[in-house]
């Protein structure tokens, strides 16, 4: 059974690791599987994901999260938040608020992020 801190606890990874661009944790949170979509309406898989900090295109200079709801439903947790980011991607500054819906599920490896989307509001 997935626990709310563990949650928490695995969010708070997960934000660490894209400020810093930490390939590594961002490769052991995210399942293989992963299908994200962008603000832009683009889905991309983990790969495209880590290819983005891998190639230095975002960098993340502030992330602050808000946690909105937080459903545990067996093994998979729902996560709703907005994060005010500022950064630039492809060398174009953003200072934005976005809301995100992030889907974790439970392995026998831990907690990995299978889904979600983000969009600007």
């Amino acid at each position: 059974m997935i626990l709310r801190n563990k949650i928490l606890n695995v969010e708070e990874q997960l934000y660490e690791a894209m400020k810093s661009g930490n390939i590594e944790t961002l490769d052991n949170l995210l399942h293989n599987d992963l299908l994200f979509m962008l603000p832009s309406g683009e889905t991309i898989t983990k790969e495209m994901d880590l290819e983005t900090y891998r190639s230095g295109n975002l960098k993340i200079v502030e992330l602050i999260p808000t946690l909105e709801r937080l459903n545990i439903i067996n093994d998979l947790a729902v996560v709703t938040l907005k994060i005010n980011l500022k950064g630039n991607y492809n060398n174009q500054p953003f200072d934005e608020l976005f809301r995100y819906i992030r889907f974790w599920k439970s392995f026998p490896e831990g907690l990995k992020v299978v889904g979600g989307s983000g969009i600007s509001i």
